[in-house]
């Protein structure tokens, strides 16, 4: 029996290595030890302490097993199940953990309501409280903040920053509160090299100077710097733009950023500036004129609005299941294209009315999917910015794909990885080549069928694993779901309403 455990355990470990992209050697030199250890742990002939497994763990990002802890890290999904019933989207996770960052702008109360109590939030709430804020949930998803009277950096919680890519957009609000500061590399998902440059060429005419060494991010910032004409950013990155407007919000005069992010958690942030008394034009455009003001102290209340990529997400779940379900409160400006590809495709479906979410900006509408006999689009599928196909949204149409008719080709030109990780659907029984780092061709329609899969360690290529399980004979294990509760509340849980069968478990 234990040889049986650590050959699992071995297994385990090297998924979630070649996961991550490193070689034995590599996993080695993190551990303190030999490429021939590795070797025999992988293949089940190393005894494991607990604390060897803790630190492969960490090394890793992954949880190998989970040992004592409330929260079951595996799913067991009995697949072939059709879905019913209606489901509401949650709030933005990427909206939350920008206003989040945010709130470090108002001296005064900040209560966001709605907020997505997910993993990525968990972490930045540790950050903020590690360094002097005080959060409370006001019962349900609520979430009040109030900040001290000085934050006490030194305090930071390292281990939940360098969990979460989000720490970096905490960099346009400390240039304004700390002359010197330091920021631990950001963590997040594996999506290949995500430089930090764009954040530095955007911040620099606020004054902010970044040195990177000893895993930390160093800033100095001259407070005699202001941006004398238009920032220019390199890349057109969400958190990019989200870090400069931050950055323009205190600024005591006028900022314009252009090749800015409209995405819909830029836009958010956008919509609660103005809340704060900063005045910005162009919303929902690539020019944004942002007239700040130096000093912000009034209590706001704001509500995030709803996840589109959680909304895309609930269509995938009924398309790969043929199921009918009504998929409410979804965000559809920024689902239009990709509603359009899926008519084409040959999607049933039926949308609402219009209506406003709580923010009193974004266009939201109830979506009814029916099942539907899809074929393969007429060329290729790609992301754009905003308003084309959400990069987010890319990783679930290789998945619609598997259940079409015919050839599709996936162009994930934004990141160097993760279109490796859309392979995984073909242990399920898909039919995806991977042509190139960033391109797959997938064949349908596709016959799923049940295995056992250590999850990606990318968001959403690890849900898209997920919802092939659902559809996919027999029973199916997906293992360290983390990276999933990273980004959705209670999936799995709300999928089980819909009359998913899954079930939480753990190792030990």
């Amino acid at each position: 029996m234990a040889d049986d455990y650590l050959r699992r355990i071995g297994s385990l470990i090297r998924d979630s290595r070649l996961h991550h992209g490193w070689t034995q050697n590599q996993l080695a030199e993190q551990l303190g030890t030999s490429q021939s250890a590795v070797n025999r742990i992988e293949k089940g002939h190393q005894n494991l302490s607990l604390e060897m497994i803790a630190r492969i763990g960490e090394a890793l990002d992954s949880e190998i097993v989970t040992v004592g802890q409330p929260e079951p890290s595996h799913l067991r999904v009995t697949g072939g199940q059709q879905l019913s019933g209606n489901i509401t989207v949650k709030s933005s996770k990427n909206a939350s953990v920008a206003l989040l960052c945010a709130s470090l702008l108002n001296k005064g109360r900040t209560v966001l309501r709605g907020v997505a109590r997910i993993e990525e939030v968990n972490r930045i709430l540790e950050v903020l409280e590690s360094i002097g804020i005080r959060t409370r949930w006001l019962g349900g998803r609520d979430l009040e903040i109030i900040p001290p009277e000085r934050l006490e950096l030194d305090s930071m919680n390292v281990d939940a920053a360098r969990r979460t890519r989000s720490v970096i957009m905490l960099l346009g609000p400390l240039l304004h509160l700390e002359a010197q500061f330091k920021l631990p590399y950001a963590g997040g998902c594996n999506l290949g090299t995500r430089t930090v440059r764009p954040h530095m060429a955007a911040l620099l005419p606020f004054g902010l100077e970044i040195k990177a060494t000893g895993g930390f991010y160093h800033a100095e910032v001259d407070r005699a710097a202001k941006p004398n004409r238009p920032i220019v950013l390199t890349e057109r990155g969400d958190t990019v733009t989200e870090n400069a407007l931050m950055a323009a919000a205190r600024y005591d005069g006028v900022t314009v950023i252009r090749n800015a992010s409209p995405n819909y958690m830029v836009q958010d942030l956008c919509f609660f500036l103005t809340r704060l008394g900063v005045r910005i034009d162009g919303i929902g455009t690539t020019t944004l004129t942002v007239h700040g003001v130096e000093d912000i102290d009034r209590d706001v209340d704001y509500a995030p609005s709803e996840d589109p990529i959680e909304a895309m997400s609930l269509l995938s779940a009924a398309i790969v299941t043929s199921s009918q379900i009504t998929i409410e409160r979804a965000p559809v400006e920024f689902l239009e294209i990709e509603l359009a590809l899926l008519e084409e495709m040959g999607l049933d479906y039926d949308r609402s009315d219009e209506y406003t979410a709580a923010n009193g900006e974004t266009r939201l509408v109830d979506l009814t999917v029916r099942p539907s006999i899809l074929k393969a689009p007429n060329d290729k599928i790609h992301p754009m910015p905003f308003p084309g196909l959400n990069i987010d949204n890319l990783p679930f149409f290789a998945l619609i794909a598997a259940t079409a008719s015919g050839s599709t080709l996936i162009h994930d030109w934004v990141y160097e990885n993760r279109a490796i990780y859309l392979t995984e659907l073909t242990r399920l029984g898909a039919n995806v080549t991977l042509l190139d780092p960033h391109r797959v061709l997938v064949d349908g329609p596709t016959r799923f069928s049940g295995t056992e899969v250590i999850c990606p360690p990318a968001l959403r290529p690890a849900v898209v694993v997920l919802l092939a399980m659902l559809a996919a004979k027999g029973t199916s294990v997906l293992r360290n779901v983390y990276v999933i509760n990273r980004g959705y509340e209670d999936l799995a849980a709300r999928l089980s309403l819909l009359g998913a069968r899954i079930e939480t478990f753990r190792d030990i």
